[in-house]
C-alpha cells in the first residue's frame, strides 16, 4: 500500500486514476476545487478536500494533511491543467497568468510542499501535453497552455538533476489526445482514440513503476495530435 497524492481529480483521468488507486488498496490523497465526484463514490483509503493549487493557504492544508495522517508520500501526480482556447490578437495577458500560475507555479509551490515528505524511491509524475513537446504539432489558440505545459517539461528535467542524488525521481509524460472535457474545450466535436480510463490504466503502472526505469525523462505518450 502506496501514499498517493494526485491534483486534478473532478473529471477526466484525474477522476479515473483517483478510483483505479483507490481500487487498488492504496491511500489516495485527491485534490480538486471540486471534490464532489470523487466524495460522492464513497472510495476507501481516499481523502479530499477543497484545493486550489494556486492559492498558499491550501498547499500548506496539504502539507498539514500528510504530517497528520500519512508521514511520508510516495508518488505525487500532477495532473490537474487550466486551458484557456483563445487567438493570440485576443488572449489576456491575464489569462496567461491564471493558466500558468495553475500549470506551472501550483506544481512548483506543490512539489516544494510534498518533497520533505518523500523518500529516494518515491517518485513525482507531472502530466504534460504534446503541446509542450518541440517540434510537436501546434495548434492555434493554445499558445498559453502548450507553452506551460513546455515550462513544466523543463522544470522535470531540471529537478530530476537537482535531486538526482537522494531522489525522488522526476518524470512527465507528454500526452496526445484523450477523450476529456479538457480536449473538447481544445477541439470541439473531435472524437480521440483513447478514452480517459485507457490512459488512468497506463498512467497509473507508470507512476508506480516507470521511476524504477526513468529518471528526468519526458516520454511522449500520444497515437493521435489530436
Amino acid at each position: 500500500m502506496k501514499n498517493i497524492i494526485i491534483t486534478g481529480t473532478s473529471r477526466g483521468i484525474g477522476f479515473e486514476l483517483a478510483k483505479k488507486f483507490s481500487k487498488a488498496g492504496h491511500n489516495v490523497l485527491a485534490l480538486s476545487r471540486n471534490v464532489g465526484p470523487v466524495t460522492n463514490l464513497k472510495l476507501a483509503n481516499c481523502h479530499s478536500f477543497s484545493f486550489d493549487i494556486t492559492k498558499v493557504s491550501d498547499i500548506t492544508k496539504v502539507s498539514e494533511f500528510i504530517e497528520k495522517n500519512w508521514k511520508k508520500v510516495d508518488v505525487l501526480i500532477h495532473n490537474s491543467g487550466l486551458l484557456v482556447n483563445a487567438p493570440f490578437s485576443e488572449i489576456q495577458i491575464t489569462d496567461f497568468k491564471r493558466v500558468y500560475e495553475v500549470n506551472v507555479f501550483g506544481v512548483a509551490a506543490l512539489t516544494q510542499a510534498v518533497l520533505p515528505f518523500m523518500a529516494s524511491e518515491g517518485h513525482v509524475l507531472t502530466i504534460s501535453s504534446m503541446g509542450g513537446i518541440q517540434g510537436s504539432m501546434k495548434f492555434p489558440g493554445l499558445s498559453a497552455y502548450s507553452s506551460s505545459k513546455g515550462a513544466v517539461l523543463t522544470l522535470t528535467e531540471l529537478l530530476a538533476e537537482e535531486y538526482k542524488e537522494t531522489g525522488p525521481s522526476f518524470n512527465a509524460l507528454a500526452l496526445g489526445a484523450v477523450q476529456t472535457e479538457m480536449l473538447a474545450e481544445a477541439f470541439p466535436g473531435y472524437e480521440a482514440p483513447l478514452t480517459a480510463i485507457e490512459m488512468a490504466d497506463y498512467i497509473y503502472d507508470f507512476s508506480l513503476n516507470g521511476n524504477k526505469y526513468y529518471n528526468g525523462k519526458i516520454l511522449q505518450v500520444s497515437s493521435s495530435t489530436p
